[in-house]
């Protein structure tokens, strides 16, 4: 059986809104009372959940309720959830930045935490002594923190800086020095959060390679929080995902990748209509997307061609109608709208019946990362719209490192929306020379 390196029990964690404290110093101190004799707070309330998209009623809300989980040595764990799910609070509270208000934690060895650009470092020190001191703050002798001084310093890329301090550094060197103390300088469990967006291209190839021998490597266990389904997908070998301070779902990396898409968005990669379908001339029934086999899932490759396909009812003869998609990235970005136009049903006015189109996305298209498609039917003669539905369906892209035609070598987490394969030519001039 495994070892357990962290177990984490009934971890809630209250705040209140507005003025910290109870309001009256008599209040204030019946609290520290309470809390020297190992009591309850006698002033916490009930409160609310922490769901930032409604007006509360109370003044005190659970950025954490009720949290337990345990992990195990050489997991690597994957927390993900939209921003105000509970995540980075989670991870101040392992890291120790923070206290929990109820619950208890449990964990064997030390933590290295990366929660933000520069955490743990002093701004009038120099990158060096910064290095002494967070090997220090994780209880590391000084000859220990000399051994691995030099690789530190090779692996973050700053060594022209090193004896310079650390508040003239860039955000993007102060992550990499950040990191580098962090992932070297032996920690049992080390705590990541989204900071690792900082860095360029290089950096987070450096850095998800490191994070891959830590794991795998040396048997150390790895909390991850990202938005990038992809690095969780690769990285990480079990999830959780966080809603308004609660796990709602705890396993297998690509089944909580699922039930993000349908909680978060609304919906999986299908979906069907029983009502507020259309109007009196047609009606949607389904959408869906699928493989070159017809075979539906929340996770495609992004080597691989992607179906989506519409059915639809017309109930009026004499209309041309034309299916419509819309493709949007996670944040709300508009890739690109596709209308049909070539099909042999394009220019014909339909009989009532069902009806079906597919269209087909090329492969090598999409980059890594949550695709959410909208869905409209239309005629042209007049233009009109009959029906569309902003979010409808949601699937993620992911690809294998070992078959991506579009990344070489490279490793990291790659930029941008779409990641079209192009033709390249190389060629070297001036052959005469050789």
């Amino acid at each position: 059986m495994s070892e357990i390196m962290l177990k984490v029990t009934g971890i809630s964690k209250q705040y209140r809104l507005g003025l910290v404290g109870t309001g009256t110093i008599s209040h204030d101190l019946k609290r520290w009372w309470h809390k020297v004799r190992g009591k309850d707070d006698p002033f916490l309330k009930i409160g609310e959940t922490n769901d930032r998209s409604i007006k509360g009623e109370s003044d005190y809300v659970w950025a954490l309720k009720d949290i337990s989980f345990e992990v195990k040595r050489g997991e690597v764990l994957g927390i993900i959830g939209k921003n105000g799910a509970g995540k980075s609070t989670l991870l101040k509270i392992l890291s120790r930045v923070t206290s929990p208000t109820t619950g208890e934690i449990k964990t064997k060895g030390r933590i290295a935490s990366l929660l933000e650009v520069g955490t743990g470092f002093h701004p009038e020190m120099t990158g060096r002594e910064n290095i002494y001191l967070n090997g220090a703050i994780l209880g590391m002798t000084k000859s220990e923190i000399q051994s691995k001084i030099d690789e530190i310093i090779e692996f973050s890329g700053c060594e022209r800086y090193i004896d310079t301090p650390v508040k003239r550094y860039s955000s993007g060197m102060t992550v990499r020095l950040a990191f580098a103390v962090a992932a070297h300088l032996e920690p049992d469990i080390l705590v990541i959060d989204e900071v690792l967006a900082v860095g360029d291209a290089e950096f987070q190839k450096k850095a998800i390679g490191k994070m891959q021998d830590i794991s795998k490597g040396e048997g150390r266990t790895v909390l991850f929080v990202s938005h990038n389904m992809d690095s969780i997908m690769r990285l990480c070998t079990r999830s959780i995902l966080m809603k308004n301070g609660s796990i709602i779902e705890d396993g297998k990396v690509s089944h909580v990748i699922d039930t993000y898409l349908s909680t978060e968005f609304g919906t999986t990669s299908q979906k069907y209509w029983d009502k507020n379908n259309g109007n009196d001339l047609v009606k949607v029934l389904s959408v869906k997307a699928h493989n070159s086999n017809f075979e539906t899932g929340e996770n495609f490759k992004i080597t691989e061609e992607i179906g989506i396909t519409l059915t639809y009812r017309v109930l009026e003869s004499g209309h041309k109608i034309h299916s419509a998609f819309n493709f949007f990235n996670a944040s709300g970005i508009n890739i690109f709208d596709s209308h049909e136009s070539n099909t042999e049903l394009y220019h014909v006015k339909k009989k009532p019946g069902i009806y079906q189109t597919t269209v087909w996305v090329y492969k090598n298209l999409f980059s890594e990362g949550v695709i959410v498609l909208g869905v409209a039917l239309v005629t042209h003669d007049p233009f009109r719209v009959h029906f569309h539905e902003r979010d409808t369906i949601a699937f993620n892209m992911v690809e294998d490192l070992e078959t991506s035609p579009t990344r070489g070598d490279y490793v990291g987490s790659m930029p941008g929306i779409i990641r079209p394969k192009f033709e390249w030519v190389s060629e070297k001039m001036n052959k005469k020379n050789d």
